[in-house]
This record gives C-alpha cells, structure tokens and sequence, in this order.
C-alpha cells in the first residue's frame, strides 16, 4: 500500500489559514489597522467600497518597509515581532503570529505600497491569489498604502456566506471602534462609498468616547482608575440611567489588545446589581495593564481571548474597583471628573439657609363627625374626584414614578366589533360551555395600576395590563409588516434622530420594514435620520417620537441577540415593548373594557410575547376555600 499522507500546497494551507484569520471584511480590517499601529503610525485611514467586499484600503504614515521585507510580509509565519519561543510571553504589539497578510493575499487580489523614510522610492507589489504578479520601485509617501479587492474572488463558496452591505458595514465599524478606542493618541478616519462616517483627531480616551458614541456620553461617564501590583486599571463607566438592554456597547483592553471574557465582565456587572436589572448592561471602556508573562494571548485565532495566571485576584480588583467609582458618584452627581475631590457638588454650609422645610396643608373646618355623605362631596370636590373618571391630573402608582392620566389613551385602538367579548373568551383554551369566563363590562377594577380585575361568572379574572397591550401591539404591528399596510400620522412638528455610526447602519437596512410599521422616515445627512410621521396605532399622545425610534433600534438588537429572532419579528417585537403601555399608568372603564375587548380578539392572547402569562382567573371555590369554606 502506498503512503498517503502528503503535505498541503502552499495555496491550500493559506487557504485554510484564511478560513480562521479572514471571516468577513471586518477580519481584514482589523489586521490592516492593526499591523499600521505596530508600525507606528499616528495617521490611519480606512478606505471602502461595497462593506469591504470590492475595496477595503489601510493608508498609515508608519515606519514603512524595505523591498526584501515588503515582499516577505506576504510569506506565511513571518513576522518581526517574535524571534524565539519565550518571546510569546513578553509581546506588547498587536500582532504577532505572521499569518494574517498571507491568508488575505490567499484570498483576494492585493496591492501594497510603501516607502521607509530614509528611502527616496518605495515599493509596489501586486499579488491575486498568493501570486505575486508584480513588483517594482514606486514614488510613494512615507509609510503603507494596502488595498485589498475583490475579497474571496477565487472562493466564491466563502463569498455567498457574507451579509448584506448594511450587515458587513456593522462588523467593520465595530472593528473600527476597538481600534480607535485603544488607541486615542492617534488619528483615524472612517470612509464608505465616498462619505465619511469618522473622522477622529488625536484627543484624550474621554473624548474618543464622545466622538466615537456622540456628544450625550459627554455626560453619562464615570472614571474609574485603580493601581495595584497585579494589575493597573483605566477607563469610564456609564451612569447607571443610561445602561441600555444590549452588550454592544462594553470593551475590555488587555495591554491595549480587545478582549471577550465573560469572566471579567461578570465582575463588573456584579458592581451594578444593586443598580440594575438583570436585562440591562452598563457601558464600559476599560484598560488593564499587566505584565505579558503573567498571561498568555496565543490561545485564539483572532486573539480576542486570553488566559491569566491570577484571574481571581484581577476579578476582584476590577469589582470593587467600578463599586468604588459608583459610590462616589452617587455621593455627587454632577461630579466634575477633571477634579480630584469627589465633593465638589455637595451642599455648602450657606446654602443651607436657602432650603425651605416642608410644609402641611390641612381643613380647619373639618369635622370628622359630620354626615358622611357631605363629608365624601366635600372631598371630592376639594380634590378634583369624578365617580366616573377617578383623580384628575396625577394619581398614586402604588410607588413607581407618576404617570398622568392619559386623555387620549383610548385612541390607541379601534374596538373590534368582529365577535362580542363574551364569544371570544369563550373560545379561549380552557374554556367552555361549562367554564364560562366571559369579563362582565363595567365591573372592572385597575389593581395598583398593574392588573385590571374583572368578576366572571365562576369567579374573577387577573390581567396583567402591559403584558396584554403589548400581545394587542405585537399581532397589530406583525400584519402590517406581513402586508407592508401600516399606516402612519403624520407629525406637525418633523424630528431629526442622530444614531451611533453602527445603529444608523442597522436603521439603514431596515428602512422599509420600519415604515411598513407606520414610520415615515428619512435619510438626513451623516448619521441622522427625519422621522415625520408614526404609527397611527399610537394614536394622539404626547410621544417623544427621538425616544421611541432609539428604543425601536436597541430593542430590536436585543430581540435578535437574545431570541436569535428573525428581522420582521424583532422588530414587531421590540415596537410593541416600546409602544405599549407600562405597569403604573392609570385606566379609566373604557379604556380597560377595549384593552380586554381586543385582547380576546387575538390569536393567543393567553400569553405575552415573552411567554409569559397574560391572563389568571380564580374560582369561587378557590376564593372559597381561602376563606376556609
């Protein structure tokens, strides 16, 4: 029998190398823009056409590279950066394993110029498909220019596997935004099919945040800062108030090098559980500085994991860390973090004088002996009480934040005539002709603003209000996407909305869908969008239409992240969370008596759309029996 095992061609081993280094676009850009800082560069420009797919293009004004050492850059496992093998346990660069510019020359057609600064002429090289096709001396600017074309051209197999522009261009900016976040001190611009996305001038890492993020992070950042003998730590938090429902927005930097560890992020998301709830996550930049022989970063591909010699120590440095930097900003709010005291906003002995106590106001004329008929006209009158409609203006939410009586709450549907409520709770499962669990009108009751209570004939029937509305919302908003008939009101007033670069991407992509829900939106310049008319199904309250849309864009993440949902339904989803209204909003009759008319008329309106109950009932028996009977 003959041997059969050979060794691979050198095109099919950098092939396979490319299927683990070079996954998308955003790959490639990332191992460009790094291997520009390891050449030490303090100008980067990022240059693309179609996501990356026909033009991804690294301009730096780096060290540059001789003829011999351009050419063999494109050679597979070779690198300037490690020498030996313990050389692995003391590297500070961004890359190292020598693998990255032969698996992108494997896999698309590359040019590459360059020039060291004591050479008066550079060097070109063209290579398609890991052969090099052309070579010669070029007038060139000091550092190196490459363009990568045409990505996968001779595996098309790869290619059908990449996203949609909009999709692809999300991956790039997130790769674009770690670099740039690691790296402030130096310059970066972002370019997409001739517009400019970013422009980033050298600045401090608070201000990289706000120009990466938007002007309103200016407000929302804590610093946080601890140094010890096993780890230095650096970077902001966010305020507590602006944690948001998906993870996108939190970065870990080992030596500058971005990392995933659930084990670190743990640590600091244990500071914030007293703070929030366990579906909100907290925005984070952080540094941590350790000496490279105390961790090994040559254990993944794309080097985004790395292991720790004292990985509970950092843990608990990192947790008590961010409590700290928390707790003082709770002492002071409105800390200047430019200042060293944490003091400086608490109140001054003078101002003291200024405070006013609070004061008691009460009926002289009371007399608690009186008739009790007069005594309750008396105070409905002195409070605004209506046996119909209930307190005007604000009432008690059982303890969460107020909420006015909603005037036009009703107009958020249209009451279904199709078939009487007692018909369709009927038909409810579990119930029947013996079991009849119809709601009786006008014998309803909001319990602490959260549930409404209706008697049935065997008993009496819980609902929990925004599960409900948001079931109605959800089915509503899912036929308008099926049927692209989602009708829209227009706004008297147009809003504009300025997204982070990555979310007008998502918005972009889902433009046609976001107005089958009733939105009529709009293009408006860099990152901005006119929203000019919503869902008529929001009827005529007072909405922040900015707030709502931003809300619509990071439910939707979570939806798809959590629920690896499709796009229609995470985004009938995330509207209707959105949309619906929330336990301590206060009901009047009607208002409850459409709420329940429509929920009955859905297709499953037993639960909600996060699978939870919607609906409890409760016999006399039970009641009975509670009552020892």
């Amino acid at each position: 029998m003959s041997d059969i095992i050979q060794l691979l061609p050198e095109s099919v081993a950098n092939q396979i190398a490319a299927g683990e280094v070079v996954q998308r676009p955003a790959s490639a850009v990332k191992e460009l823009m790094e291997n520009a800082i390891d050449a030490g560069a303090n100008k980067i420009q990022l240059i693309l056409k179609d996501a990356g797919k026909v033009l991804i293009q690294v301009i730096d004004n780096g060290c540059g590279m001789s003829v011999s050492d351009a050419r063999m850059c494109f050679e597979r496992h070779a690198t300037s950066k490690v020498r030996k093998a313990e050389d692995l346990f003391a590297i500070r660069t961004m890359g190292f394993r020598g693998e990255a510019m032969a698996s992108i020359a494997a896999i698309a057609q590359v040019e590459m110029k360059t020039r060291r600064y004591e050479d008066e002429l550079g060097t070109l090289i063209e290579i398609e498909g890991a052969t090099i096709t052309k070579q010669e001396p070029v007038a060139t600017p000091e550092g190196t220019s490459i363009s990568i074309k045409n990505l996968f051209f001779n595996t098309p197999a790869r290619r059908n596997f990449l996203k949609s522009n909009p999709a692809e261009m999300r991956h790039i900016i997130d790769e674009f935004q770690r670099v740039s976040l690691a790296n402030p001190a130096i310059s970066f611009s972002l370019h997409h099919d001739g517009m400019e996305i970013f422009r980033l001038p050298s600045s401090a890492l608070k201000q990289r945040i706000v120009h990466l993020f938007g002007n309103n992070y200016n407000e929302r950042l804590i610093p946080v800062e601890e140094d010890t003998t096993i780890i230095n730590l650096k970077g902001f938090i966010g305020k507590p108030q602006f944690a948001k429902k998906t993870r996108g927005e939190q970065f870990f930097f080992v030596n500058n090098r971005f990392i995933k560890d659930a084990y670190l992020n743990h640590a600091l998301n244990k500071a914030y559980e007293d703070l929030l709830s366990d579906d909100n996550f907290p925005f984070y930049v952080l540094f941590i500085d350790i000496d490279p022989a105390k961790i090994d970063v040559n254990v993944h591909p794309t080097k985004t994991e790395i292991k720790y010699l004292d990985e509970k120590s950092i843990y608990a440095i990192i947790h008590s860390a961010v409590k700290r930097s928390l707790g003082r900003f709770n002492i002071s709010p409105t800390i200047d973090f430019d200042q060293e005291t944490a003091f400086s906003g608490m109140i001054s002995p003078k101002s003291l004088d200024e405070i006013i106590p609070p004061s008691i106001s009460f009926n002289p004329d009371f007399n608690p002996f009186e008739d009790k008929a007069l005594a309750d006209k008396s105070f409905s009158e002195e409070k605004g009480y209506d046996a119909d409609k209930g307190f005007s203006g604000f009432r008690n939410t059982g303890g969460r934040e107020q909420q006015p009586v909603s005037k036009n709450w009703g107009s958020l549907y249209e009451i279904s005539k199709e078939k009487p409520v007692e018909q369709v709770a009927m038909e409810l499962p579990g119930n029947g002709p013996d079991d009849k669990y119809a709601p009786i009108q006008k014998q309803l009751m909001q319990l602490h603003n959260k549930y409404i209570i209706s008697q049935i004939k065997s008993g009496l029937m819980l609902i929990d209000q925004q599960a409900a509305h948001e079931r109605i919302l959800y089915e509503r908003f899912s036929v308008n996407l099926e049927d692209r008939k989602g009708a829209s009101q227009q706004s008297l007033f147009p809003q504009t909305v300025t997204l982070s670069p990555n979310d007008y991407e998502l918005a972009k992509s889902l433009l046609d869908d976001i107005k089958s829900l009733g939105f009529e939106v709009r293009e408006f310049g860099k990152n901005t969008l006119v929203i000019e008319g919503i869902p008529v199904d929001l009827g005529s309250n007072q909405i922040n239409e900015t707030q709502l849309f931003e809300h619509l864009i990071e439910g939707f993440k979570n939806s798809q992240q959590e629920l690896k949902l499709d796009k229609r339904d995470a985004l009938a989803r995330s509207m209707a969370k959105n949309s619906a209204i929330k336990s301590g909003v206060v009901l009047g009759q009607q208002e409850m008596n459409m709420l329940i008319e429509q929920l009955f008329a859905c297709k499953a309106p037993n639960f909600s759309i996060s699978g939870r109950p919607v609906i409890q009932t409760m016999s006399l028996t039970e009641i009975d029996r509670k009552f020892d009977k």
